[in-house]
């Protein structure tokens, strides 16, 4: 299955990229993006205030700078939570098999005693 990117991952790989100066095409490459969605975000990391353009080439702003550091912590963050998610999902799987496999067991040793008497 696919994973879609958030609104706020794409524009945090589009400032991450656009650092210290970079060209449209450069943050199109890296940034995985289509020219018209590149367009689209760079539109809107330029009127939230994370990019400011210089000639040709989009620069982070010190509000780029604050959003980027804040979503590296919650990037960290979020991914240490959606482990310990998915390691008690796995651990909800466990204990419903188990709840499911004692049933499955009692039904065939029911049939094998009819079996035997029939």
């Amino acid at each position: 299955m696919a994973k879609y990117r958030r609104r706020f991952d794409i524009l945090a790989d589009i400032v991450r990229v656009a650092g210290t100066g970079s060209r449209k095409t450069k943050i199109m490459y890296f940034a995985n993006l289509s020219f018209v969605l590149l367009n689209k975000y760079l539109e809107d990391a330029l009127h939230v205030g994370f990019l400011r353009l210089n000639g040709d080439r989009y620069l982070m702003t010190k509000k780029g700078e604050a959003f980027l550091e804040r979503y590296t912590k919650f990037s960290s963050r979020y991914s240490s939570v959606k482990a310990d998610v998915e390691k008690l999902e796995s651990e909800a799987e466990v204990l419903d098999k188990m709840c499911r496999s004692r049933r499955v067991n009692d039904r065939n040793v029911r049939r094998s005693r009819f079996a035997v008497l029939g």
